[in-house]
């Protein structure tokens, strides 16, 4: 009965606006309660989800035939799936479904609910479809593309790739399997179910949506069926909490679990408490300092050689990045299969300006540096003003809104640039066509690239090497082309990989089992268990 009375007051507690906080309270021992900003997300529906908020929900409530999953999120592994052959000649992939899956409603998994799923992403276009269309899929073909058989599914693809790639795309959030028969008897005025998904889940995840209200609050229950295994928190609360005050307030006082987004002065206050651990998490942007080939003084390799020595890279993590970025300096992020986590580059002034004198390089050199106008892109930036000074290259700061910054750079009218990059989806592959890949470098050929944004000509090994690697179906042969890959751009490039992006989270010292990789896919619950 205690259980039960605490149980509802938390309840009750959840629907009042989180204005003041009781003295002292406690979660239930089988709920987890997080406080999160969650006002992104525009839907839940995993043919439409590209918000980060979303995608952390889409991976407590749905699978893919393949994915990357908790513990392990390295790895990739059988989800829907059991097994699948390859036949990369032919340019297929046989995919043998789990036995016994049943999705929430009951309904049992079949190879059509895969086949509807893929279908109903290219379908609906929305925002996250491309990732399944760049395998060639459109409204007209996917018929003939994606197929059932029995209980198989036969996956075909068109494109000068291999099936390591398409295995990558087929984990990805889109690539999500819904449930057909539910799906398609909500749907409305032809929306196949879009409406519906927006406030429902239909899956076979470890979850299942019991409310969802936007920028308000997301109900997850424990599916008991969990082909997995049923999580242990039979409730999962995400508490839409936009202000880092409340949420340091709430985990002080015991009322949630998880605080997501404290600021590195309020996680750096936690040190002193007994109550309360913190977590870092790498995550998938890399931050980079570029060079505008199209700008003839820039051009010399010993500026980019140079410019691996002037960052002050321990200085800043060590200061006012501390917590939220971390030393690396490959295009591929840590904690995802491919990287290449060697650091040999570090700040060496005397080191910069003998390069510089050894090629002949007359100083000082003037060169303007865009950056986004808000921390703490402002205070990198004047971190790096002071120590490429010591080697005699001055950067002026030009500050900007994000859109100004990054519309400059689509045009190419820039100089220096400081900014960051992401990949859509988990494969090397996403992040080695924009820093090391461009085979066309003239102006009329717009790519979404950091290379042709940056004006560089990649040599035609280094583009040759790109295309081997997106093609080679060994995943082990395929990282070790994309860690070799990463060695060539970290050392010769106008493009110097800085940091890559982390993420604090706060926990209560009873929660165990949490797991956070480097995108908000790789978010789980279903392994947490309180002490």
């Amino acid at each position: 009965m205690i259980k039960l009375f605490k149980a509802a007051l938390l309840a009750a507690a959840l629907t009042m606006p989180l204005t003041s906080a009781p003295a002292s309270a406690a979660t239930p021992a089988n709920a987890l309660v997080v406080a999160q900003n969650i006002d992104d997300i525009v839907s839940i529906d995993p043919a439409e989800a590209y918000e980060f908020s979303s995608g952390e929900y889409v991976t407590q409530t749905y699978d893919r035939l393949v994915q990357y999953d908790a513990p392990d999120v390295k790895t990739l592994a059988p989800g829907l799936a059991t097994e699948w052959v390859a036949d990369d000649a032919a340019r297929t992939i046989t995919f043998t479904l789990r036995d016994g899956v049943k999705f929430t409603s009951g309904n049992p998994l079949r190879a059509e609910d895969v086949v509807y799923s893929f279908k109903r992403v290219v379908a609906l276009n929305k925002a996250p479809a491309f990732i399944l269309t760049q395998l060639g899929w459109t409204p007209e073909n996917i018929d003939e593309m994606v197929k059932a058989d029995g209980n198989k599914v036969v996956v075909k693809y068109d494109g000068d790739f291999s099936s390591a790639f398409v295995l990558n795309v087929l984990a990805s959030r889109p690539a999500s399997v819904v449930d057909a028969v539910t799906v398609q008897a909500n749907e409305a005025n032809g929306d196949m179910g879009n409406a519906w998904l927006k406030a429902n889940s239909a899956g076979t995840g470890p979850f299942v949506l019991k409310t969802f209200r936007p920028a308000e609050i997301i109900n997850l229950v424990a599916n008991p069926d969990y082909f997995g295994g049923a999580p242990a928190m039979k409730t999962v609360i995400i508490r839409h909490v936009a202000e880092a005050a409340t949420q340091q307030l709430l985990l002080d006082t015991g009322d949630v679990d998880i605080a997501k987004n404290l600021t590195p002065d309020q996680i750096k206050g936690l040190a002193a408490k007994d109550n309360v651990k913190v977590e870092t998490y790498p995550q998938a942007a890399v931050h980079f300092l570029s060079f505008n080939q199209k700008d003839e003084a820039l051009q010399p390799e010993a500026i980019w050689d140079a410019a691996r020595y002037l960052v002050d890279y321990k200085g800043m993590t060590d200061s006012f990045l501390k917590g939220q970025m971390q030393t690396h300096q490959a295009f591929w992020p840590s904690g995802f299969p491919g990287s290449l986590d060697d650091t040999p580059y570090t700040y060496d002034p005397a080191k910069a300006k003998q390069i510089l004198a050894d090629a002949g390089i007359k100083t000082p050199i003037k060169v303007t540096l865009d950056v986004i106008n808000s921390t703490p892109f402002t205070d990198m930036a004047q971190s790096l003003q002071a120590s490429f000074a010591e080697a005699g290259i001055n950067f002026e700061i030009i500050p900007g809104t994000g859109s100004q910054v990054i519309t400059k750079y689509r045009a190419r009218t820039h100089e220096a640039m400081l900014l960051y990059w992401g990949p859509d989806f988990m494969d090397p592959d996403s992040n080695a066509k924009a820093f090391a890949f461009n085979e066309d470098n003239s102006d009329d050929n717009y790519q979404s690239t950091t290379t042709w944004r940056n004006g560089w000509a990649v040599p035609a090994e280094m583009n040759a090497a790109t295309k081997a690697a997106r093609a080679e179906a060994d995943p082990a042969k395929r990282n070790e082309m994309y860690v070799d890959l990463q060695k060539k751009v970290q050392e010769k490039s106008p493009i110097v990989v800085m940091f890559q992006a982390a993420t604090q989270v706060a926990l209560a010292t009873n929660v165990e089992g949490y797991v956070n990789g480097a995108t908000s896919d790789f978010v789980f619950y279903r392994l947490v268990t309180k002490k």
